[in-house]
């Protein structure tokens, strides 16, 4: 799959001149909707001239401004998308190898761009914010993703205290957040189609100084204008339904960081934990 126009933009910005760089920052302040009027609207918007905006446009692989829009129209379908239309979409190009090997192809390919766009500084960073226990961690999901919110709350349950799991479908949700107080990490996962619970609970995160990491799709949800970081995975595959395979990877490698950044005081925690799962016979002993 294309790089997105967002992705374009982080990756040319530091070649861009400053009023290029005013015009990225329109864009991607409502992205993608601020790109689609008028080359006119657009600059005047951004206080550039039209010729400044068409030589941005031609730096990031466009031949010219119809084609920088097609590729934003491109990207707003694809958010919107329901999974019939996910699925006619997929059926019109579809190869004839066997099911197995097409999603199979189609999610390492996935990994291989999730990857590829992770900033290893900004991952060390999220770890580090998610082993403080100075500060607690709250983490919410949606319709689809509250399965990848909680399996994240119950690692890092057991990995560190005070971590709390806000499930943002049900009306209670506000509750949650009675607690939370300035500089407290509240991780997100929202995918398209981005629902309005988990933006209303990022914004009402925000207003209390909290820093909101997002784990979004490659469109981004619209809480990435309130994340301080944000991680994209790609989700789309052959199949009415997205996948969450790479999203899943991103999540239990930064278990596995978390865990390693504090590993004696987990070790303690996972001992105790152990000694009462034996205490109660939860799981079955063979010796």
């Amino acid at each position: 799959m294309d790089d997105t126009v967002q992705e374009r933009l982080k990756r040319v910005q530091d070649s861009l001149t400053r009023a290029e760089r005013q015009v990225t920052g329109v864009i991607l302040e409502n992205y993608p909707m601020s790109g689609l009027g008028s080359i006119t609207r657009l600059a005047e918007k951004a206080g550039v001239s039209s010729p400044t905006l068409a030589r941005m446009v031609q730096k990031l692989g466009y031949s010219g401004f119809p084609e920088f829009q097609a590729a934003l129209r491109e990207e707003l379908e694809a958010q919107i998308s329901n999974p019939i239309a996910k699925r006619d979409s997929w059926s019109e190009t579809a190869p004839h190898g066997h099911i197995l090997n097409r999603f199979t192809d189609a999610v390492i390919g996935n990994i291989r761009q999730t990857l590829a766009g992770v900033d290893p500084g900004e991952f060390d960073a999220v770890t580090a914010m998610l082993a403080d226990e100075s500060h607690p961690v709250y983490i919410a999901g949606g319709r689809i993703t509250h399965a990848l919110s909680e399996y994240l709350y119950l690692h890092l349950q057991v990995i560190r205290k005070g971590v709390h799991h806000i499930r943002a479908t049900s009306n209670a949700w506000p509750h949650a957040l009675l607690d939370l107080e300035e500089s407290d990490t509240v991780v997100i996962y929202d995918i398209r189609r981005y629902e309005n619970s988990t933006l209303k609970l990022a914004e009402f995160a925000a207003a209390k100084g909290a820093r909101i990491v997002l784990m979004t799709d490659q469109w981004q949800s619209p809480i990435s204008r309130l994340a301080e970081f944000t991680f994209s995975s790609r989700i789309a595959v052959p199949s009415a339904w997205d996948s969450t395979v790479a999203m899943t990877l991103l999540s239990e490698t930064l278990i596995a960081a978390v865990q390693e950044a504090a590993w004696d005081r987990t070790r303690e925690r996972m001992k105790s934990l152990e000694d009462m799962f034996d205490a109660a016979r939860i799981f079955r002993k063979f010796v």
